[in-house]
């Protein structure tokens, strides 16, 4: 057998995946070998050369962290791996879901993955309500950059904070983060044709995620078609492990098997009532409960 290479999962091109060779940094179009594990975008994966254009993914390496979202039946399905940080986008407009930025934070988390906002759109109005919930989320550590992916303000600091990672930019539909995309990597097209032309593969589609490199130094995955992560696999206990102001508290409930609602002698629902920590996020807590396929304990 030849010898592997070492290579990097850059998108998904119909059945076979462009795979960027380490060693010359040319792309290959790879199919997988038979019971491997689905491939993720950020995969760094050994493959078998076919010819200078084509192979075949024999091992996935370790994952450092991976990303899932729903799928049909109830079943979730890769989004990407190895990422360092996740950015969720968010705006004034459309009205900010912060039920859905709890449950991205949430999952980064559990999935011990850097979290980071960005509030686009920063150059129109923003309310008080808004800035009392941004506020919240400072007080927890998580950092936050207003950007304008219209204007270019901010955009530097993004960029800063981009450099040596990698990272995804999730959110709801109309935040603007395929502006914030197109701002950041101003020849992604061209990125995109060279894949698909390098590979032989003609255009792939705008839904599929794929991964480049930035000028600066780092990677941006782009994965348009995915709105949402699942909830699929956490427990109620991981849940609330994912509220940070919930972690020093876990332990001082009255009960090991508390599930933070209405349970007495509840540390954490005394620490909401009482104004300790944030009754807002407590209340989606609640909510995304409720969102839970099946509570497991």
């Amino acid at each position: 057998m030849a010898a592997l290479s070492r290579g990097l999962a850059l998108a998904h091109l119909g059945q076979g995946i462009a795979v960027e060779n380490e060693a010359d940094g040319g792309i290959v179009l790879c199919q997988t070998r038979r019971k491997l594990d689905t491939v993720a975008v950020g995969d760094q994966v050994l493959f078998a050369p076919v010819n200078a254009e084509q192979g075949r993914i024999e091992e996935i390496l370790p994952r450092r962290s991976a990303l899932l979202r729903p799928a049909k039946n109830g079943k979730t399905r890769l989004v990407a791996a190895n990422l360092d940080a996740v950015f969720v986008v968010f705006a004034a407009q459309p009205p900010c879901d912060f039920l859905l930025l709890d449950q991205y934070l949430a999952v980064c988390e559990n999935n011990r993955i850097g979290a980071s906002l960005v509030f686009n759109k920063a150059d129109l109005p923003v309310s008080d309500g808004i800035e009392q919930e941004l506020a919240v989320y400072q007080q927890l550590g998580y950092p936050l950059y207003r950007v304008s992916a219209a204007t270019g303000a901010g955009l530097e600091s993004l960029v800063q904070a981009l450099t040596g990672r990698v990272s995804i930019f999730t959110g709801q539909s109309g935040v603007g983060k395929s502006s914030l995309t197109n701002a950041l990597i101003p020849n992604k097209q061209l990125k995109t044709n060279t894949i698909s032309a390098n590979t032989k593969h003609g255009r792939h589609t705008t839904t599929a995620a794929t991964l480049y490199h930035l000028d600066q130094g780092g990677d941006l995955i782009d994965s348009p078609g995915v709105a949402i992560f699942g909830l699929a696999e956490l427990s109620l206990q991981q849940l609330a492990v994912g509220y940070r102001e919930f972690q020093p508290l876990l332990g001082q409930c009255q009960f090991n098997d508390c599930r933070h609602i209405q349970d007495k002698g509840c540390a954490i629902r005394a620490a909401a009532e009482q104004g300790k920590i944030s009754i807002a996020r407590y209340q989606r807590y609640l909510k995304l409960i409720e969102k839970m396929p099946a509570p497991v304990f």
